[in-house]
Parts: C-alpha cells; structure tokens; sequence
C-alpha cells in the first residue's frame, strides 16, 4: 500500500435538508420531529468541517447528495415518470417526507470500504448500504452506487459492487457499523463487523429496531475476498441500542491501532478486547462513571472522527455538543493532558443542523484508505482543495435555501431549484450523467 492515506469523503448536505423525524431509534431525528431546518446553515457547516480535515493535512472528498424526488423511485411506488411532488401530496401525502429526505449527507452509511491491501484482488471494493431498515433511506442505495460508480471507474483499480438485497437477514448499515484496525494505514488490516441482531433475531426489541444485521457483514466481507483470519464480528448492546445508539459509530470509533468506546457499546466487551489486545491493538474504553451513556449519545462523543494527522498524531473532530456538556469536556480534556493516551489534540465544531437530524462528524464522513495510484485514478473532482471547497461554498450560497419547513416540501418550485442545484454540481465536480434526469 505505497503511500496509502485515509481519505475522508463528504456528503454534501442537499437542498432539502430537514426535520421529518423518520428515524426510528434516532432520538434527535424522533425529537426534532417538524422543526424549521436551515439547508444553507447545514451545508456550510459541513463544508466548514471539510476545510478544517484539508487545513490539518487529512485528504478530504466529497459526494453528492442525492436528486429529490427521484423520479425512478416514484415510479417504483407507481407514479408516472412526469409525476411531481403536488401529485404526491394529493394521492399519498404520508410519502412526502419520504422521497424528499436528504440523509443521503450521512456518507457513513453510504456504503462499506475494503482497501486493496486488504482483498485478494488487490483491489478497492465498495458495496453501498441497502439501509433497509428505515423506509426514506432504502430508496438510496440505486443512486449511491451511480456515483460511487462515476468516481471509482478503473476497473484495474476499484470493485463497486451491487448493494445486498433488502430483505430483513441482508439489512446493512454500512461502515457506520464497521472498522478497520491496522497498525498505520500502509498496512494490512483486520476488519471489525458490528451486528444488532442474527438471522433467527428480532428486527425490533424493546421499541428500536437492530438494523445491522451479522449475515450482511459475512457476506460482504466474502464479496471484498477478505482473508477469513482478519474478520472480527461483534454484537452491539442492546442497552445501547435502546438508549439511542442506532449505529454503532454512535459509542465507538476506530482508527488505526485505537477503538476509543463506550463501555456500554458492545454485548460481550471482554472476547472483543481480548482479541484486538492479541493483534496488538489499543483499547480506550470510557466508563460510565466517566461519561454516562446518555451524555455519550446526546453530545456524540464517540461519532467525532478520529484521524491521524501528518505528523502520526491523532485528533479528535468532536461536534461543539462534546464542549458543552459537563462530563465530555472534562473527560476530553483530561485524555488530552494525559500523554498515554491516543488523543493528543481535539477540535469541537458546530453542525447543529446535522446534529439535530442524529448525524455527528463522523456520519458525515465515509473513510476510504487510497494509495497515491488509487487517488490519481479516481474520476472526477471530487478530491478536494482549497479552491474547490470555495467552488462548492458559492454553490450553496447560490442554491440552498435559508430555511424549510415540512411544508415548504409540497412548494412546486423546490423540484426545478434541486435539479438546477445538482446540474451545477455535476459539472463543478466534473462526474458526468449520474441523475435521473439527466438521462
């Protein structure tokens, strides 16, 4: 893996970015339910998370959002291909909210990662989420593999694969709910799994349903030709899962040789520690009398992203939230003062916008580990400098709008202004037909 740096991918924040409250377990989305959203706010502070990874040296990307509504998903649901959102209204109104999510700006659960030194093949595989555990994400993952599919087309290179199907056993997440542990990047690696439920398990208990199921995590890591040998499955608590940690990315996080999680996150912490300690990894496990689970999950503590920076250093990209709770800022600043531990800087931003939908930094990110070869061969403008995070600012000062209520979604003119958006878009990105209507 010659020259092999993390490159943390973006998702652009769409143009109708706002509070449904579709998902279930989610607590900030159920509780934010309804409330006026501020598309522009919301991409500008993610762009501004963007400019801060490119300033500390992370190789950063972005992807984009998704076109709402997709015409072809309205004709799934048995729209003509000319139908609007005013038909929607008047026929099926309770899929509105639906068809107009923009969570497609949480890259996390966009798709799960390989890189090639860890597959057989010597390539980078990428298998996008079917997400079909909530319905306004599992009409996704058509129009993520279009798009991974414009960036990753060397087939010498990348592998994007078909997303598993959508029925219950095959629900996927993503790389929201897998790591990869390795001593540098350079290196091979030893992939981790996390599962709510087993096939023979129930979808939903206690109220929240376990979205990621074990079979999706075997399946993909036998389509990526992983090595048998560097598999690691683990199942989330379901104390964790009830208090809010819909994705496992909510209690944990990895980075290189690091898992930094809460001890709370897993149903059978002991066998999962014993066998990262063999490879010779780093557990820093944050006890509840430290940061009680519910701080944990309400200021995403453990959803910052935590890269390594040029220098071998790690810093945690912890949202503002982590600042201003008691507990968090106490723990980070004492991790910080401690030479031993991982930790050695921090910075807190503010993306309230995307917090109060459920999304930390680190749901706003897909990390994807690239040799200089991989990078060069990736298609498109989507790797990021200075110059294009300014292009992509005066996009979203151009196209977003200020604010959006649910129903400003029925508004007849917010369908041209998404087109026009994401047509400007393709062209600044440089990524060719990748929208229906483009076609």
């Amino acid at each position: 893996m010659a020259n092999a740096r993390e490159v943390n991918i973006d998702g652009l924040v769409g143009p109708t970015h706002n509070y449904a409250g579709l998902s279930l377990g989610n607590r900030a989305s159920m509780s934010n339910a309804g409330a006026v959203s501020r598309p522009k706010q919301a991409a500008l502070q993610g762009l501004a998370k963007m400019r801060l990874l490119h300033h500390l040296g992370v190789p950063q990307g972005v992807m984009a959002p998704q076109q709402r509504p997709d015409p072809e998903v309205l004709q799934r649901l048995g729209f003509s291909p000319e139908a609007s959102i005013a038909d929607l209204a008047i026929r099926q109104p309770t899929l509105v909210p639906l068809v107009m999510s923009a969570s497609s700006m949480w890259a996390a659960n966009a798709a799960t990662v390989t890189p090639s030194a860890d597959a057989a093949d010597n390539r980078l595989h990428l298998t996008p989420a079917n997400l079909s555990s909530t319905a306004h994400r599992s009409f996704e993952h058509a129009q993520t593999r279009r798009t991974l599919s414009a960036m990753f087309t060397d087939a010498d290179h990348f592998v994007v694969h078909e997303a598993l199907p959508g029925a219950l056993p095959f629900a996927d997440e993503g790389a929201a709910n897998h790591g990869r542990f390795t001593s540098s990047h350079d290196e091979q690696g030893t992939h981790l799994f996390v599962f709510g439920r087993d096939v023979d398990d129930a979808a939903i208990v206690g109220g929240f349903p376990r979205r990621q199921t074990r079979l999706a995590g075997q399946l993909i890591s036998q389509s990526h030709q992983h090595d048998p040998s560097r598999v690691i499955y683990a199942r989330q608590s379901g104390a964790a899962i009830d208090a809010g940690a819909f994705h496992n990315d909510v209690v944990s996080v990895v980075n290189e040789n690091v898992l930094f999680t809460h001890d709370a996150a897993f149903a059978e912490p002991t066998d999962l520690f014993a066998s990262l300690h063999e490879l010779g990894m780093r557990v820093i496990e944050v006890s509840e009398a430290d940061v009680p689970l519910a701080d944990a999950i309400s200021s995403y503590l453990f959803n910052s992203q935590l890269v390594t920076l040029p220098d071998g250093s790690m810093t945690l990209v912890a949202p503002i939230e982590v600042a201003e709770m008691t507990s968090t800022a106490a723990y980070l600043e004492r991790s910080i003062a401690d030479a031993a531990h991982p930790i050695s800087s921090a910075h807190t931003l503010d993306l309230r916008e995307s917090m109060r939908n459920g999304g930390g930094p680190a749901c706003l990110r897909l990390r994807v580990v690239m040799t200089e070869a991989e990078r060069a061969a990736t298609k498109g403008r989507v790797l990021v400098d200075t110059q294009r995070l300014d292009d992509l600012e005066q996009w979203i000062e151009q196209n977003h709008r200020d604010e959006l209520s649910i129903a400003d979604l029925l508004d007849p003119d917010i369908e041209d202004e998404n087109r026009r958006a994401l047509d400007e878009l393709t062209q600044l990105l440089d990524l060719g037909s990748i929208y229906p209507f483009q076609r």
